[in-house]
C-alpha cells in the first residue's frame, strides 16, 4: 500500500527545503575535512571513523522532544505520541540503517588511503548511480534540464580526475591506492542505491509521513547503523586502542576527542539534511546538492590542508554551479507550467439533469 506524503504548505515546504540542503552542506563539507584532518594527525582506526559518521544520534532526540511538546499544546493528548513509527516502517529503516553501517566503513576506508580530493571525486560518481536506481525503484521523471545538471556535474567530477595523479600519497603502495580506489567506488555505488531506498521506504510506508517521522527514520538508521559499527570496533579492539592513539595525537589529547565529537555532530548534518532534501523534494536532488557541493571540499582542503589549487578545481566549480543551476532552473519552469494547465483547461459544463 502506497501512502501519499503530509503536504505542507509550499512556503514552509520551500523553508524546510532550504534548512536541509543548508545542513546537508555543512555535513557534506566538514564532515569529510575532519575525518581526513583524524588520519592525517595519527588517528588510524577505521571502524571507529566509519563510527562517528553515525554515532551521533542521540542528538535527534532532542528536536524529536521539540516537536512532540509542540504538538502537546497544539494537538490533543489523544493524538500525540512521542513517536509515530510503526513496525513495517521501523524494520525497513532498520535494515537500511545497517546497508549505512557498511557504506560507512567503505567511506572511512577509503578516506584513510586517499587524499581528500581524490576520495570526494570517487563519491562525487554517486549522483550517476543515484540517477540510475531512482529511475529503476522509484521511476524518477527526468527533464532536459535534469539530464543536463546530471551530465555537467559528472563532468566536473571528471574535470577533477585530471590532477589526482599528483594528489597520491608518496608512502602509499600501489596496492593499497588501488584497493583503497575500489572500496571508495564501492561506497559511492551503494550510497547511489541508498538514497533512492529510502525515497522508495516513504512511498511504501503505510503511514502518513511526516517531518517528525523522518527525523524518526533518521534516528532509526544512524542507530542500526551504529550498531553495525561498534560490532566491527568490538571485533577490532578498537576501544582498548582509542585512549592510547589520543595520548599519541599530534593535536593533542583534548583535541582528538574534541575532533571526535565535532566530527560526530556534523554527520548527523549531513544525514538528517539527505533524508530531509528528499523528503521535500527527491533522491535525485539530494544526489545533485552532494554532488554540487564537490568543488567546494576542494576549495576547503585547498584552504586547510594547503593542498594545491590547480586549474581543473576551479573548471570543476563553474561546472558544478552551471549544473546546480540548470536543475532549478528546469524545476521552476516545471512549477510554472503546473500552475499554468489548471487555468487553461476548459469548464466543464453542468449537467442540466443535475441541476433539476
Amino acid at each position: 500500500m502506497e501512502v501519499k506524503e503530509a503536504e505542507p504548505d509550499t512556503t514552509m515546504k520551500k523553508a524546510l527545503l532550504v534548512i536541509n540542503c543548508i545542513l546537508l552542506s555543512i555535513g557534506n563539507c566538514g564532515g569529510p575535512l575532519l575525518m581526513r584532518l583524524y588520519f592525517l594527525r595519527g588517528g588510524k582506526r577505521v571502524w571507529f571513523s566509519s563510527w562517528l559518521e553515525t554515532g551521533g544520534w542521540p542528538i535527534i532526540l532532542l528536536p524529536i522532544a521539540c516537536a512532540y511538546m509542540y504538538r502537546s499544546r497544539t494537538q490533543p493528548t489523544s493524538k500525540n505520541k512521542l513517536f509515530f513509527m510503526k513496525p513495517q516502517l521501523f524494520f525497513a529503516a532498520a535494515v537500511i540503517g545497517i546497508i549505512i553501517g557498511l557504506d560507512d566503513y567503505f567511506y572511512a576506508y577509503g578516506m584513510a588511503r586517499l587524499p581528500v580530493s581524490t576520495s570526494s571525486l570517487i563519491i562525487a560518481s554517486q549522483l550517476a548511480f543515484t540517477a540510475a536506481f531512482a529511475f529503476l525503484l522509484v521511476k524518477q521523471k527526468f527533464t532536459s534540464y535534469s539530464i543536463n545538471a546530471v551530465f555537467l556535474l559528472t563532468i566536473g567530477a571528471g574535470v577533477l580526475a585530471l590532477h589526482t595523479r599528483g594528489d597520491r600519497p608518496a608512502n602509499e603502495s600501489n596496492r593499497d591506492y588501488v584497493f583503497g580506489f575500489l572500496v571508495t567506488l564501492a561506497a559511492a555505488v551503494l550510497y547511489g542505491f541508498i538514497l533512492p531506498l529510502v525515497e522508495l521506504t516513504y512511498k511504501k510506508a503505510n503511514q502518513e509521513i511526516s517531518y517528525a517521522l523522518v527525523m524518526e527514520i533518521q534516528m532509526v538508521m544512524c542507530l542500526f547503523a551504529t550498531g553495525f559499527c561498534t560490532v566491527g570496533m568490538l571485533v577490532n579492539n578498537d576501544f582498548k586502542v582509542i585512549p592510547r592513539e589520543a595520548r599519541e595525537f599530534e593535536l593533542g589529547e583534548t583535541k582528538y576527542y574534541v575532533v571526535a565529537i565535532v566530527s560526530a555532530m556534523i554527520w548527523q548534518c549531513f544525514f538528517l539534511g539527505v533524508i530531509g532534501v528528499i523528503f521535500c523534494a527527491s533522491s535525485l536532488l539530494s544526489g545533485i546538492v552532494i554532488a554540487v557541493l564537490l568543488p567546494v571540499t576542494e576549495i576547503l582542503a585547498v584552504i586547510f590542508y594547503k593542498e594545491n589549487f590547480q586549474v581543473e578545481k576551479g573548471v570543476a566549480l563553474a561546472l558544478s554551479l552551471w549544473g546546480f543551476f540548470s536543475y532549478f532552473y528546469g524545476e521552476i519552469k516545471q512549477n510554472k507550467k503546473k500552475k499554468r494547465a489548471p487555468e487553461t483547461e476548459m469548464p466543464s459544463v453542468p449537467n442540466r439533469l443535475e441541476s433539476v
